[in-house]
């Protein structure tokens, strides 16, 4: 695998051709710059490609879908406009599969499950709305117990909808916050929360063959 210094830590890139880069993003950075975020890995990898490659103009790169700064794992970036539209369209369509692996607090009554809520959107956090509106919107996920301890489980997750915290807050719903996440319950304050995103799978935009990217 290639990688690439950020700072501290290096980044892992875990697929690439003409179309798409996929990036294995640590806990801690944002994935994209915002006025709160001054640097982000969608940055520091268009600096690593323009040098890497020669490249004497802007380098194109926008991604495809975003992790939160407290989470980490798969990344997709589109390496084209062309490409970025397919997969949004891929998006839209649910053509895309993405599953995350959480550590949370607690004994889950149930080995698996669907959780379906209604998240309204606020500033820097969602929360759980009584019922379907024009502002509250569905948020769908399953999960399955991969490992329960005494006091924690480990959970792999599978979305369906994908909304602003969605991981968070329907498991802090559930009464079983992620271990780190103390916006949302959690008893455990860190500057990372346990929650990764493993395995991404979509069609290829162009050959349309199954792409699977996991850790």
């Amino acid at each position: 695998m290639k990688q690439f210094a950020k700072e501290d830590s290096i980044v892992i890139i875990l697929f690439e051709d003409n179309h798409l880069i996929a990036v294995n993003k640590p806990a801690g950075l944002p994935t994209q710059v915002s006025l709160d975020h001054k640097e982000a890995l969608e940055t520091k990898l268009k600096a690593f490609i323009k040098k890497r490659d020669k490249k004497e103009g802007n380098v194109y790169l926008h991604a495809v879908h975003r992790l939160d700064k407290e989470v980490s794992g798969v990344v997709l970036f589109a390496k084209t406009s062309k490409s970025l539209s397919r997969m949004q369209e891929h998006l839209r369509n649910g053509h895309i599969e993405k599953i995350y692996q959480a550590e949370v607090e607690g004994v889950l009554a149930k080995n698996s499950s669907r959780l379906i809520n209604y998240l309204l959107k606020k500033p820097h956090r969602s929360v759980v709305y009584k019922q379907s509106s024009k502002d509250a919107k569905k948020a769908e996920l399953t999960y399955k117990v991969l490992r329960q301890e005494e006091r924690k489980a480990l959970l792999e997750i599978k979305l369906i909808t994908g909304r602003y915290h969605q991981i968070r807050v329907q498991l802090s719903h559930l009464g079983h916050p992620i271990i780190g996440d103390s916006k949302y319950g959690s008893s455990v304050s860190k500057s990372s929360i346990a929650l990764k995103h493993v395995k991404v799978s979509f069609p290829h935009i162009i050959t349309k063959e199954r792409v699977t990217i996991t850790l």
